[in-house]
């Protein structure tokens, strides 16, 4: 339960002016934790790039993968040693590229003290594969808890593997960026801010045969905001630090900001690059911050769920959490010995810094990036065979969608295999809403045509105070339980979740 004054904390994070009605377009719903450690200076530590996942094991159809999520320690802040909870003990995790139509297999070890469930963030994948937050995989000897969020739960309610599980995945879907996050019931927002998110591409031929920055010059950048306590290690507000009992204090009830930027684990890093196009793969695994990128005009090239049909030059990115952009940068418009800095537009102070980077060498560049990227069929409203509204709001104390917090055994739709749906987004503050499984086209914003950045095939939109987005949902892949929630991760794990069944 929020209280009043929580409620109005709330409004105050979200700007709303509550006598006038209006609102500024803020950093999102969230409170501030002020770090107790030593914040270092910016632009001193160089971008690491995560490793790339290695297979185990290969055959005719599929690429055998094993992680470990496991405790480790590791130097985020320059000096000090934090606490992370890793795949396989890193963090970010490894990043996974996959291949379309080549099926991947991660088995996932859990040796952590509290059980997991990992969701592929953009996945089309089967019902038991989509990493569920009742599916857990339950470390040695844990008494699984039977309340959840004050919502009673019955042993019934509840798929539980001993240690380890095999998460399927076909990839029977385009090139695309997406991410893989803990997703257990209750316990998302406090599992990922210790560390349980990590990259995972995937590439296609079409996508080979356009000519876009590869190799080392293809980084993905996980983006996320985090606070220290005077030890360096990780500070968040949850009431049980042993993540046995849910929630956090009042005052953060909103959503967690850190004070503290770190791009792929490292804070405000720098990346030395050549005078030749890079391409970035934009990932917000903040749990509540959004990000405004500017100052480093971009060319986006995708969304959540892979290419676009054309390329768009943009000033600059705003970023809610869980969305991806793919975007290219061209440093041969700059000479070399130039440093260009990605700020923050929505932050402020040393929130309002993301990235340096330094052009250091003259390479030759045998990228482009063509005037058309891919085909990308376009959804009209007329192809919608349904309509329904999901409103997103604090109501009564909770955060609801149409007035009622998760109900495990619920579901508030039940749309058709290979049908399209019209759905409609409203909200009080900032919610971005993410969809399983299916992917949509934004159709609208409060009565106005889409943005430009809202192009293409997306799987999470950002929802601003009192506003409407209509999308068209697609419903593709496979037939069974999915869900939608808000991906502020404080507000999912307060049960601003629901179900629907693909039929």
């Amino acid at each position: 339960m929020i209280s009043r004054r929580g409620a109005l904390g709330l409004a105050g994070a979200a700007g709303i002016a509550t006598l006038t009605g209006c609102y500024t377009d803020g950093p999102g719903t969230g409170q501030a934790l002020v770090s107790g450690a030593r914040i270092p200076p910016p632009f001193k530590v160089p971008l690491p790039i995560p490793q790339v996942a290695k297979t185990v094991r290969r055959d005719d159809t599929t690429d055998y993968y094993e992680v470990v999520q496991k405790v480790a320690k590791v130097e985020i802040l320059p000096g000090s040693k934090t606490t992370i909870w890793g795949y396989d003990g890193t963090f970010p995790g490894p990043t996974f590229r996959a291949r379309a139509g080549r099926r991947v297999v991660v088995t996932v070890r859990n040796e952590l003290p509290v059980p997991t469930s990992t969701h592929l963030h953009g996945g089309v994948t089967p019902p038991d594969s989509d990493g569920f937050p009742t599916d857990l995989v339950v470390p040695a000897g844990y008494p699984v808890h039977t309340k959840h969020a004050g919502m009673a739960m019955k042993p019934s309610d509840f798929t539980l593997h001993d240690r380890t599980r095999d998460y399927v995945y076909p990839m029977n879907q385009r090139a695309a960026t997406l991410w893989y996050h803990d997703h257990r019931m209750d316990f998302s927002a406090p599992q990922v801010w210790r560390g349980l998110a990590g990259a995972f591409l995937i590439g296609d031929n079409d996508e080979d045969r356009l000519g876009l920055p590869s190799g080392d010059k293809d980084i993905p950048l996980l983006i996320c905001d985090r606070s220290f306590d005077a030890h360096g290690e990780f500070h968040y507000p949850e009431l049980d630090s042993t993540l046995t009992n849910p929630g956090v204090t009042e005052e953060y009830m909103s959503g967690v900001f850190g004070d503290v930027i770190l791009v792929n684990g490292a804070p405000w890093p720098i990346l030395e690059v050549a005078n030749t196009r890079y391409r970035f793969r934009l990932i917000n695994g903040s749990n509540a911050r959004r990000y405004q990128l500017t100052g480093l005009p971009v060319t986006q090239i995708g969304s959540d769920g892979g290419l676009l049909a054309a390329p768009i030059r943009l000033e600059s990115v705003t970023l809610a959490p869980g969305e991806r952009y793919d975007v290219v940068v061209d440093f041969s418009e700059y000479p070399v010995g130039t440093e260009l800095t990605w700020a923050n537009a929505l932050g402020t102070g040393p929130t309002g810094n993301v990235l340096r980077f330094r052009v250091a060498r003259a390479e030759k560049d045998p990228s482009q990036v063509p005037a058309a990227l891919a085909a990308v069929p376009v959804l009209r409203r007329e192809d919608a065979v349904a309509t329904r509204q999901f409103d997103f709001r604090l109501q009564g104390g909770k955060w609801t969608i149409n007035g009622r917090p998760y109900e495990p055994a619920g579901s508030v739709a039940a749309p058709k295999l290979d049908s399209v749906e019209l759905w409609r987004f409203t909200s009080d503050f900032h919610h971005p809403v993410h969809v399983h499984l299916a992917q949509f086209q934004v159709l609208g914003r409060t009565g106005r045509k889409p943005e430009a950045s809202d192009g293409g095939w997306k799987d999470t939109v950002d929802i601003r105070p009192y506003g409407v987005v209509e999308v068209l949902v697609r419903f593709a892949g496979y037939k069974g339980r999915y869900m939608m929630h808000c991906h502020n991760l404080e507000h999912e794990d307060m049960a601003m979740m629901a179900n629907f069944d693909v039929v």
